[in-house]
């Protein structure tokens, strides 16, 4: 101990308790791990690595048909409104009839001018071109969300149900219909449920 504390130039009487207030005089390797060796840890993170890929893609197959059937109920509505549209114009041309002779009191009626009222509320109900568009982004959805496709980025499929939601709303402002109204409303339910899903699409 004297030795030691000559050659450490430390002052005064040595004892053990002394050298353990040097903490840098003693090491141990007892009780501490060897580092694995690469070769054992690359097969673990390859394992690891195809398990996240699994996950992932199931958790993609269960969006896509999750997406894919919010379309086939938004094509179930449309299908539904294209069927109602024109019976609310014989509707309203039956109800304009019965106005118009309350209010002629026996005087006959004009069928031709009636004709034109008709005609121009036609033109103002007219919704075909809406469900045409909506058909045609309800396709560009689908081709984007389709595995071969080169950009199936969720921004550009958020872009397509924003313009699936315009129509929509036009669709519910020319409804002139109880039940047109109804689906309307139910194809923005279904849009709504769309933007949210695709949030997770990457």
């Amino acid at each position: 101990m004297d030795r030691l504390g000559v050659e450490l130039s430390i002052p005064g009487a040595l004892d053990i308790n002394t050298l353990l207030r040097f903490p840098d005089l003693f090491r141990t390797t007892r009780g501490t791990p060897a580092p694995p060796e690469a070769d054992a840890l690359e097969p673990l993170l390859e394992e690891a690595l195809d398990r996240v890929v699994e996950l992932r893609a199931r958790e993609g197959a269960r969006l896509e048909d999750a997406l894919g059937l919010a379309l086939v109920d938004i094509d179930h509505h449309l299908d539904t409104i294209e069927g109602l549209a024109p019976a609310r114009l014989v509707r309203e041309r039956d109800r304009l009839r019965e106005q118009i002779q309350a209010l002629a009191d026996g005087v006959p009626l004009d069928e031709d001018r009636l004709a034109r009222e008709v005609a121009y509320l036609a033109e103002k109900w007219d919704i075909q071109e809406e469900l045409v568009r909506f058909r045609s982004h309800i396709a560009l959805f689908r081709e984007t969300l389709a595995p071969d496709h080169e950009d199936r980025a969720g921004k550009r499929l958020g872009f397509i149900v924003q313009e699936m939601n315009r129509e929509a709303n036009t669709l519910g402002s020319k409804a002139n219909d109880a039940d047109i109204a109804a689906a309307a409303v139910a194809i923005k339910e279904q849009l709504e449920q769309l933007r949210e899903q695709i949030e997770n699409v990457e």
